[in-house]
């Protein structure tokens, strides 16, 4: 596998390439990685893999007109054919007037803040065979559990290198650590599924094998039995598990692509008070081993954390140089790069944990429904209609009791953002994390 510096030179090699076969300016990713996974079923092995890549991606600029290809050859001869029909493609692109690369002076410089994103130990497959095989065991040793699907453990490595043609060179390597189960519970004809699972960028971060199955187990069993809801308008409680979804579909709405054009349901909402009162989501690039920390975005802009929602209202849009530029606005540090070009996407979004403990957001619902599980995407990103199907616990007199499946909640998230109260036991164990959330007045439609 490549290293960081290796990765770095390719990048700058091919940017350097570019600019002599008559680009303007470009930029170039080199992305690697290698990964090994181990999985097993009712006690045996089942399957050990193997796997290491490496992609570059190399993008151009002739004037205002650009191009993005991507190749996992690095031949030499590959890489001068790449950077040729890169160019010829960019020749022939239409202009854009936003396009190009991020503001030189915006650029990270000097030493890159240290994340600690890169576990030395590697394990072997006989240790994640292990870890898996104990996992699988405390699931299936839960009352109630009938059968298994598995469990896996898993471990990765990823180099990151970007340089571009205006001063920019840099890359980091990250680890990250799994482990996971999944187990059925009841009878034929009525057996419910249920999992769980953990990810750290160190292995000793992981949670243990025990816990992780004991949650995969009690999580199914809790299910056996879902019957179903009447329809009407009720408060709707979100597992933290499942209500992170509702961050992503705000994410959404406030890229730089959706603004600029015109097509998201808050396109005249910045500075506007959007979430209630005391509602604030971070992002924090820098989190020592966060699971979506960086030192650099995809343009190779210097990050640092910040506040998406301050208060309730709306405190900026997610905004990569061309989107920002179109917008007449500076970019965010958001860009996030692939072989088809940028985007935008956050670092570690957590939602701060809110002032009522999550027994007493739940205990103040005369009925409601506790959402464990989600499906289905029937969101409408333009107008805000929302709309999913869902399975989780009847709440009633305060209490959560029976559970419930087959049913659809809808709303606009406008009025879900605006009605949404979170509670206090927010804890950080995704790339995107919110507390227990509770919005009063959604529509439960039963199946």
């Amino acid at each position: 596998m490549l290293t960081v510096e290796q990765a770095r030179d390719r990048a700058a090699a091919i940017v350097e390439a570019a600019r002599r076969a008559g680009a303007d300016a470009a930029d170039a990713l080199v992305a690697a990685d290698q990964s090994l996974d181990v999985s097993v079923r009712l006690g045996a092995l089942e399957d050990v893999g193997r796997s290491e890549s490496a992609e570059l991606s190399l993008r151009v600029f002739c004037g205002k007109r650009g191009a993005s290809v991507s190749t996992a050859d690095f031949a030499p001869q590959t890489l001068q054919d790449l950077v040729e029909r890169a160019i010829a493609m960019a020749r022939a692109a239409p202009e854009d007037d936003w396009a190009g690369l991020a503001p030189a002076e915006r650029l990270l410089h000097g030493l890159p803040p240290q994340l600690d994103l890169d576990d030395p130990t590697e394990p072997e497959p006989a240790e994640l065979k292990a870890r898996a095989l104990a996992a699988e065991d405390a699931a299936r040793a839960v009352a109630g559990v009938t059968n298994s699907e598995g469990a896996g453990a898993s471990a990765h490595r990823g180099i990151v290198a970007l340089a571009t043609s205006h001063g920019f060179a840099g890359g980091y390597a990250s680890t990250t650590h799994s482990l996971s189960a999944s187990v059925l519970a009841g009878d034929q004809g009525a057996m419910e599924r249920d999992y769980a699972y953990s990810t750290a960028r160190h292995a000793r971060l992981v949670e243990a094998p025990e816990v992780v199955g004991r949650q995969a187990g009690e999580r199914a069993v809790a299910r056996v039995g879902a019957g179903r809801v009447e329809s009407g308008a009720l408060p709707i409680v979100f597992d933290p598990r499942v209500g992170g979804s509702l961050l992503g579909h705000l994410l959404g709405a406030i890229s730089g692509q959706a603004i600029a054009r015109k097509t998201s349901f808050l396109l005249d909402a910045l500075g506007t008070q959007i979430f209630a009162a005391g509602v604030t989501i971070h992002d924090d690039p820098h989190r020592p081993h966060g699971l979506r920390s960086r030192p650099f975005d995809g343009e190779g802009l210097a990050v640092s954390p910040g506040d998406i929602v301050r208060d309730g209202v709306l405190a900026t849009w997610l905004l990569d140089s061309a989107s920002a530029r179109q917008l007449g606005l500076e970019p965010t540090g958001h860009a996030a790069r692939g072989g088809a070009g940028v985007g935008v996407a956050p670092s570690n979004l957590y939602m701060a944990a809110g002032h009522l403990p999550r027994e007493t957001l739940i205990g103040e619902i005369e009925r409601g429904i506790y959402v464990t599980e989600l499906i289905g995407m029937g969101v409408n990103g333009v107008t805000g209609d929302y709309s999913r199907g869902a399975a989780g616990f009847l709440i009633e007199r305060g209490e959560i009791t029976r559970p419930v499946s087959e049913f659809t909640i809808a709303g606009n998230l406008k009025d879900m953002f605006r009605a949404l109260t979170p509670a206090s036991d927010l804890a950080f164990r995704y790339g995107i994390n919110v507390p227990t959330l509770r919005i009063d007045g959604l529509t439960v439609a039963s199946g």
